[in-house]
């Protein structure tokens, strides 16, 4: 077991079991952790507070309030838009993700939230904005970050050895230095 904590710059591999409302809604398992860069906000932020200074084989259940996890319900973030000028919309079913392309050519991510004869509604909002998120936690690896990775803002895949920088330009996130 090594004795490296968890703080910045460090990858985290975790397993855990998330709950909203009492219903697991997410789970990750030992055998294949969900790695993150700790410092990066590649997490949210109450659960990356939480495991600050956590080690291998440490557990834990939190409480993340929607604040300090996917956000409060802005109900701003909802839209509704003619069924014709979303492409695919004849198979587009409740609970679908689209991304949306706004007249700037950004594109953003947004869930069908209901579908009324030509009206679909739009929500922007995270599916998991304005919950309390229940976490049961273990940290199951902890490793220094790369040079790259910490660059790059995100954990590398493992076993890469072709990896090219030019490869993750799809994970650039306007922070250009």
């Amino acid at each position: 077991m090594t004795n490296e904590q968890v703080a910045n710059n460090m990858v985290v591999g975790l397993a855990y079991t998330l709950k909203v409302d009492g219903e697991v809604v997410e789970q990750v398992g030992k055998d294949e952790p969900m790695e993150y860069l700790h410092g990066a906000d590649d997490i949210i932020p109450g659960l990356e507070k939480q495991l600050a200074g956590k080690k291998v084989g440490d557990t834990f259940s939190v409480t993340i309030p929607p604040e300090d996890g996917y956000g409060l319900y802005d109900p701003e973030d909802v839209e509704e838009l003619p069924r014709h000028i979303i492409d695919g919309a004849d198979n587009l079913e409740k609970g679908a993700m689209l991304e949306i392309e706004d007249e700037d050519g950004d594109f953003y991510l947004a869930f069908v939230r209901d579908i009324q004869g030509d009206t679909i509604t739009i929500d922007y909002n995270p599916p998991l904005a304005g919950k309390e998120l229940a976490y049961d936690v273990e940290v199951v690896s902890i490793r220094e970050a790369t040079a790259e990775e910490i660059d790059h803002g995100h954990v590398h895949a493992h076993g890469l050895d072709d990896y090219d920088d030019e490869d993750d330009e799809d994970y650039d996130d306007d922070d250009d230095d």
